[in-house]
C-alpha cells in the first residue's frame, strides 16, 4: 500500500470533540502538516503525540507541497490538519489533496468538526438543503454577486465573516433580502463563550453595526422559500391542449393531461378541451 495523507478534522475549540480515531491518527504518523504549527503542538500535546510538525497554509510556497510529496514517497504517512474544523472547508487542503491523489497516493479523511454542520445543528433552520458560501469578497462585483446569490437562495445559506465586518455584511443583505428575513449569527462555537444570536437582519445588523462581536462568527441565514411558478393563462393552457390533440392524445387524455401539467380544475380542462375547433 502506497503512504497516506489523513486528512483529519480538528475541534473548533472544545479539544473533547477531537475523535478517539483523530487522537489515533496524530499519534502514530511521522508528519503533521499544519496550518498553525503552534495550535497543531497544543493539540498534539494533549493527545500525547511526537510526530514531526511542517507548516502547511494558504499561503505555502510550491515547495512545501513538493516536500510532503517527497514524505509520502518515502513510505511515510501525512495527517493534514488545519487550525480548527475540517481541512478543505474553506480552510487549506483541497489543492493537496488533489495533487497527491493524482501521485498515486492514498487520502482518506478522518471526519470531524465543521462549523458549517455545528451551525445549522442549532440553528432551527431547515439543513435537508443548503447552500454553503464561505467567506464573502470584501468588496466589488464578486461581493454583489455572492450577496444576491445569498438572498435568492430557495434554501437555508451559511457563509463566514470576520468579527469587523459581520455588521456591515447583514446590512448589506438588508436591501436584497429584506429586514425581515430570519438569520441566526452563531460566534466561538463549542468555545467557553460560545453564542447563538437569532433574529431578522432588520433587527441584527444594527446590533452588530453597534455592537462589534469577538471570535470566529457562522452565519445562518434563512432561504427565501420555493418561488412559486404563476398560473398559465387560459389561452397557455388552449396552445398546451392544442399540442397534446396534434401529438395524438384523445380528448380525454388531452383533460388528463392538462390537468397533471397545469394544475387545473378538472371541469375547467374540459371546458378549454372540448371548445377547441
Amino acid at each position: 500500500m502506497p503512504a497516506t495523507l489523513y486528512v483529519v478534522a480538528t475541534p473548533l475549540g472544545n479539544l473533547g470533540d477531537l475523535s478517539a480515531r483523530a487522537a489515533e491518527v496524530l499519534r502514530t504518523v511521522p508528519v503533521v502538516a499544519a496550518e498553525d504549527t503552534r495550535r497543531a503542538r497544543t493539540l498534539l500535546q494533549h493527545v500525547g503525540a511526537n510526530p514531526k510538525v511542517l507548516s502547511f497554509h494558504a499561503h505555502s510556497p510550491e515547495r512545501s507541497t513538493e516536500t510532503l510529496l517527497e514524505i509520502l514517497g518515502e513510505d511515510r504517512d501525512v495527517a493534514l490538519v488545519t487550525d480548527a474544523g475540517t481541512p478543505g472547508v474553506s480552510d487549506p487542503g483541497e489543492a493537496l489533496v488533489a495533487t497527491v491523489r493524482e501521485a498515486g497516493f492514498g487520502v482518506v479523511p478522518i471526519p470531524g468538526p465543521s462549523a458549517v454542520g455545528t451551525a445549522l445543528s442549532a440553528s432551527g433552520m431547515p439543513a435537508d438543503r443548503y447552500l454553503f458560501l464561505g467567506f464573502i469578497p470584501r468588496k466589488g462585483r464578486d461581493r454583489e454577486l455572492f450577496l444576491r446569490q445569498a438572498a435568492q437562495s430557495p434554501w437555508t445559506v451559511v457563509f463566514y465573516e470576520a468579527p469587523p465586518r459581520l455588521g456591515a455584511l447583514l446590512a448589506d443583505l438588508v436591501p436584497l433580502a429584506g429586514a425581515d428575513r430570519p438569520v441566526v449569527v452563531a460566534r466561538e462555537l463549542t468555545k467557553l463563550y460560545e453564542e447563538f444570536r437569532a433574529g431578522t437582519l432588520g433587527e441584527l445588523a444594527p446590533y452588530y453595526e453597534a455592537n462589534e462581536p469577538r471570535g470566529e462568527i457562522t452565519v445562518v441565514l434563512a432561504g427565501r422559500g420555493p418561488v412559486e411558478e404563476p398560473p398559465m393563462s387560459e389561452v397557455d393552457c388552449a396552445a398546451r391542449a392544442a399540442e397534446l390533440l396534434a401529438g395524438g392524445l384523445s380528448k380525454r387524455d388531452t383533460v388528463q393531461r392538462l390537468v397533471e401539467d397545469t394544475g387545473l380544475p378538472r371541469n375547467e380542462a374540459y371546458r378549454i378541451v372540448m371548445g377547441l375547433p
